[in-house]
């Protein structure tokens, strides 16, 4: 990639320094050995503004000790309840599941697969009512190798039937699902007539700057306002006037064909089109082969939004908020009514980008959001070594995002969104992917998952390990004020490393939680977060397994004595993934996904779990999880 710094970047010694100096918080602190071979910055950077030697933190439960083995488990105090199940029927009249049996037809009746984001949408719509209300979860992809018998992942992409790979598309998507929670327990209302599926067949509307664009039409499309449904969706968000966004993450594996021989090639190739086609897509459905229809790969990798309190709405592709590998699109409502979008390219040396609508919002008229993501403006972000970040605007005739440089106007920087953050010198990070902003401070928390590729030439700033295989959360202050004070319009915030992962004894790792992280709190790879009404972070993690651990979630504090203290309240099964992590507005619930479950086995009939139902025959069956104190006080109190 053309992403790396420059040779004119100042050394990765002489940036620590710098913010040492800024900082003034380390008043010696560096003598435990905050730099190690090679230069990289393993130490924290604001231990002597938090820390104490007796951390009080607020997470109230007893933390549970790792488990990692063929089923979930959680801190004492606590209970766990299943939701909703992939094939679970979601209208009236449908058989027992049979995961050996089940049709795509079928399947576009039932909860979709590897469940990741979720939303909590209150019933009645505006409440905020936390016993009732729909789950709107997305489908993000496939595990073939635990999903079909005698079926390997490597082999997935030619060796499944055309039935097969119709039941997959249909299992991809969102789910909506109305779910009530009775005598401490949730499950869903399996014949609401707001149940819901959205797969790669339903018909969507395509908005903003790129849409009706030359490169968005297709044979079934010649408008390019018009779309066929949505994959990879992985994170999400949700606005104010009551829609969820779901995001397209990556889909460049799902097509065939050979994109070197596009029309389009240089695009393709920068969003990571081999043509793979690993489920084999491109076989059976022309529009997922790039050597017939290249411009389908344009129609993906956007933001959807969604009514889920109207299942007669159409889903829109809203364009203005760019093309990259979405993995989150958080919203907030700044203090002068605009609304603001947190948006992170989930891929190696990818970048961080936000969203500013150019008109306000009005809470007294709802209606006012319908169009509001359509007109604004997109920036990409930019760290320095002096502890500020600037947002970039991506806008056609600024700088050098002109027709010289390959952007005939507004709708093709949005549509070569990675190009033309490369044209601006953005910060390659280590796989951004969730961002939340806590609801107490207004600062806003950023996930780099991890970057395996990253090394000693390409440390910067924000990214400080070459070779990060544990992940790190940076933290982003914008100017203005605390809480709803802060101004998240802002050209330049102030921002710091939150917590660099990894084991805390190892210092070759170089983690830098809290001194009094415990041996079951400390963690690797986080992915999605979010926050409680209280403004504690909770973090799900995806890659623990590669360490023998099991994935999960863990509370932390942000501020106070216990900054930067994790502790589990959560463990996923074998070969799963925590994700998507939501509250209802009282806290009393934290709604999870458990994705993959049993992924890491070669074939199914070498899986290691077969849960959450544990039937001999049937495969392990990704899914949602509710996790509430007996005692029905707010979770982590």
């Amino acid at each position: 990639m053309a992403n790396a710094p420059s040779s004119s970047s100042p050394a990765i010694r002489d940036v620590i320094a710098a913010r040492v100096s800024r900082r003034e918080v380390l008043k010696g602190s560096l003598a435990s050995g905050a730099l190690i071979a090679g230069g990289s910055f393993v130490g924290s950077l604001f231990a002597g503004e938090t820390h104490a030697a007796a951390a009080l933190s607020t997470l109230g439960f007893p933390e549970l000790k790792r488990v990692y083995d063929k089923t979930h488990a959680a801190a004492e105090g606590y209970e766990t309840t299943i939701v909703a199940r992939w094939g679970d029927a979601l209208a009236a009249g449908l058989p027992e599941f049979d995961g050996n049996k089940v049709s795509a037809d079928e399947q576009e009746k039932r909860f979709g697969y590897n469940c990741d984001f979720i939303a909590f949408m209150p019933l009645p719509k505006g409440s905020v009512n936390s016993d009732h209300g729909l789950l709107c979860v997305n489908n993000e992809y496939l595990s073939p190798n635990v999903m079909f018998p005698g079926m390997t992942e490597d082999d997935a992409g030619k060796a499944m039937t055309k039935e097969q790979v119709d039941l997959g598309m249909a299992a991809m998507g969102h789910s909506i699902v109305e779910a009530i929670l009775k005598d401490g327990k949730w499950s869903i209302v399996e014949d609401s007539p707001l149940n819901r599926r959205i797969t790669v067949t339903t018909e969507m509307t395509v908005s903003g700057p790129v849409a009706g664009h030359s490169l968005m039409k297709t044979s079934a499309d010649t408008t390019g306002a018009k779309v066929f449904g949505t994959s990879y969706n992985c994170s999400g968000g949700v606005t104010p006037w009551g829609t969820v966004l779901t995001c397209e993450e990556g889909v460049s594996d799902l097509f065939g064909g050979d994109p070197t021989a596009a029309p389009i090639a240089d695009i393709l190739d920068r969003y990571g089109f081999d043509g793979s086609d690993i489920y084999g897509r491109g076989r059976f459905h022309d529009r997922f082969n790039l050597d017939k229809e290249p411009n389908e790969a344009n129609r993906f990798d956007w933001v959807v939004e969604i009514d889920p309190y109207d299942p007669q709405s159409k889903p829109v592709k809203r364009t203005a908020l760019g093309r990259m590998s979405h993995e989150a699109s958080t919203v907030v409502l700044n203090k002068d009514g605009r609304v603001v979008v947190y948006m992170g390219d989930d891929d190696y040396f990818e970048y961080m980008y936000r969203f500013v609508s150019n008109k306000a919002y009005d809470p007294a008229n709802p209606a006012s959001g319908n169009n509001l993501l359509d007109d604004g403006v997109l920036s990409v972000a930019r760290f320095d070594a002096d502890g500020t970040m600037s947002w970039l605007p991506l806008v056609h005739g600024q700088g050098k995002l002109t027709g010289e440089n390959g952007f005939a106007g507004q709708a093709e920087v949005l549509l070569k969104t990675r190009l033309a953050a490369d044209v601006l010198g953005a910060t390659p990070m280590d796989r951004p992917e969730d961002i939340e902003t806590s609801p107490v401070t207004g600062r806003v928390y950023a996930v780099m998952t991890k970057n395996k590729k990253r090394d000693q030439s390409k440390v910067n700033p924000a990214n400080t390990r070459p070779e990060n295989l544990w992940g790190h959360i940076v933290e982003l202050i914008p100017p203005g004020g605390r809480g709803a004070a802060a101004d998240h319009t802002a050209e330049k915030y102030a921002w710091d490393l939150f917590v660099l992962c990894g084991n805390p004894k190892d210092a070759a790792v170089g983690a830098t939680f809290h001194p009094d992280t415990s041996d079951n709190g400390w963690f690797v790879c986080p992915d999605n977060i979010t926050f409680d009404p209280a403004g504690r972070l909770w973090v799900a993690t995806d890659g623990a397994n590669d360490f023998d651990l099991p994935d999960g979630v863990y509370g932390v504090d942000t501020e106070g004595a216990a900054r930067g203290l994790p502790k589990l309240l959560f463990t996923c099964p074998h070969g799963a993934e925590a994700t998507g992590p939501c509250f209802t507005p009282d806290g009393t619930t934290l709604f999870l996904s458990v994705q993959h479950p049993a992924e890491d086995a070669e074939t199914l009939d070498k899986a290691q779990t077969l849960w959450p139902d544990f039937k001999d025959g049937q495969p392990p069956r990704p899914s949602v999880v509710a996790i509430r104190r007996k005692d029905t006080q707010p979770v982590g109190a």
